[in-house]
C-alpha cells in the first residue's frame, strides 16, 4: 500500500508541476508578461547642470527580484567598447571636484544619474551623447558570473537580445 500511495503522491506532482516544453508562461518572453534577461542600450543621453538624472521606464515590469546591471560606454580602444560597470570608481579632477556616475532601479524603470560637487564645471565629455547599457539579469544567475566584466554578463543573457534606444526621442 505504502508503493502505491508514493507512487500516487509522485505522479500527483508530477503532473501539476509540468507546464510544456517551454515552461510557466512568460518564461520564453514571447507573451510580453515578463522580461527575462534582456539588454538596453540606451544611447545620445545628455545631462545638465539641473537634470544630473535620466529615467527610462522598461516595456514591461521585470520580475520581482531580477537584478539589474548598468554600464557605461567609457572609451573605444583598438575598435572595441570599454564598458564600465555602474557605480563607477569617483573620478577626482586635478583642479578639484569630483564625478560619479550611479543607477537605482525599480520593477518598472531605472534611474541613472550623475553625482558631482559643482556639475557646471564638468566637460562635456562626461556630460553628452553618454551610452549606457541596462542589463535584466534572473535572480538565480546573477551569482554565477563576474558582472565586473560585461561580456560576460552579455553571454549570460543572449547577445542577439540587444534592444538599443536613442534616448534623445523619447525624453
Amino acid at each position: 500500500m505504502k508503493k502505491v500511495t508514493l507512487l500516487g503522491i509522485f505522479l500527483a506532482v508530477f503532473a501539476i508541476s509540468c507546464e510544456g516544453p517551454q515552461g510557466p508562461p512568460g518564461f520564453d518572453g514571447l507573451d510580453g508578461e515578463v522580461i527575462v534577461g534582456a539588454t538596453y542600450e540606451i544611447d545620445n543621453v545628455d545631462f545638465a547642470v539641473g537634470t544630473n538624472t535620466i529615467n527610462y521606464t522598461f516595456p514591461q515590469d521585470l520580475v520581482n527580484g531580477d537584478a539589474v546591471l548598468v554600464y557605461r560606454l567609457e572609451d573605444v580602444f583598438n575598435g572595441f567598447d570599454v564598458w564600465e560597470p555602474l557605480p563607477t570608481a569617483t573620478i577626482f579632477f586635478e583642479g578639484g571636484g569630483f564625478l560619479q556616475y550611479r543607477f537605482n532601479y525599480t520593477i518598472a524603470d531605472v534611474d541613472i544619474i550623475i553625482e558631482s560637487d559643482d556639475l557646471s564645471t564638468i566637460s562635456p565629455e562626461f556630460m553628452l551623447d553618454q551610452v549606457f547599457r541596462i542589463i535584466v539579469v534572473p535572480s538565480d544567475l546573477i551569482g554565477t558570473i563576474d558582472t565586473s566584466n560585461i561580456d560576460n554578463v552579455i553571454n549570460l543573457v543572449g547577445k542577439n537580445n540587444i534592444q538599443t534606444i536613442d534616448f534623445s526621442t523619447i525624453n
